[in-house]
């Protein structure tokens, strides 16, 4: 048996625990979160454990772009910039308040991992299986911050999708924002929100009707 064997048989036996994770991630409001952020090598773990998800046809279909340190106040300002230029026909005390809180968005985690969904249309692989790879990718996120003690927000909104924002950062015209994962430890703990009801979500398919 391989060591790569060996771990995955040894699993079920820490099973609780995962699924106690599981049970208990919430998401962290981004203006809740502060320093301390991951060090490098819990960082490295974190990425690690997020590319490590289903990833039909194995085109690892994501990369990640960090962003930390005095590069979110440089980040902020231009976002903010670059909101205020793309918005020039909302109302100006509107946009002024927007502008504001679209660029205060990026300085309050230490850390914001930016997951880049960099699908390929010529692969034989449905973009669409590609982009949820790359969602899939920031869940892992969430869950190993959860699970290194640390809190964390995917958030995506107007900087998902600003041309803007996307060429700040460097991506090619055919790569899509997945998230931007915003990290840090929690001020204090969140809340509880309602949850879904499974059974009102759940059917089973019996194939008689």
């Amino acid at each position: 048996m391989t060591q790569s064997q060996a771990a995955f048989a040894a699993a079920p036996q820490d099973g609780e625990v995962l699924l106690r994770l599981l049970e208990t991630r919430r998401s962290v409001g981004m203006t809740m979160l502060g320093e301390p952020g991951p060090d490098a090598s819990t960082l490295a773990r974190m990425l690690t454990i997020a590319a490590r998800v289903p990833d039909h046809g194995v085109l690892e279909p994501w990369r990640f772009i960090l962003l930390a340190g005095e590069a979110r106040k440089r980040a902020s300002e231009r976002v903010s910039q670059l909101y205020a230029a793309e918005n020039a026909a909302m109302d100006a005390e509107k946009r002024e308040k927007f502008t504001g809180i679209i660029g205060r968005s990026l300085t309050y985690a230490p850390l914001i991992v930016l997951v880049v969904s960099k699908s390929d249309p010529e692969a034989r692989v449905p973009v669409w299986e590609q982009d949820l790879s790359a969602g899939a990718a920031c869940m892992n996120l969430l869950t190993a911050a959860h699970a290194l003690g640390f809190g964390a927000n995917w958030l995506t909104g107007w900087a998902a999708y600003s041309p803007g924002v996307h060429a700040l950062f460097g991506l090619s015209s055919a790569e899509k924002l997945a998230g931007l994962v915003h990290i840090g430890t929690a001020k204090e703990a969140p809340a509880e929100r309602r949850r879904p009801d499974i059974d009102a979500i759940t059917t089973v398919w019996t194939g008689t009707d």
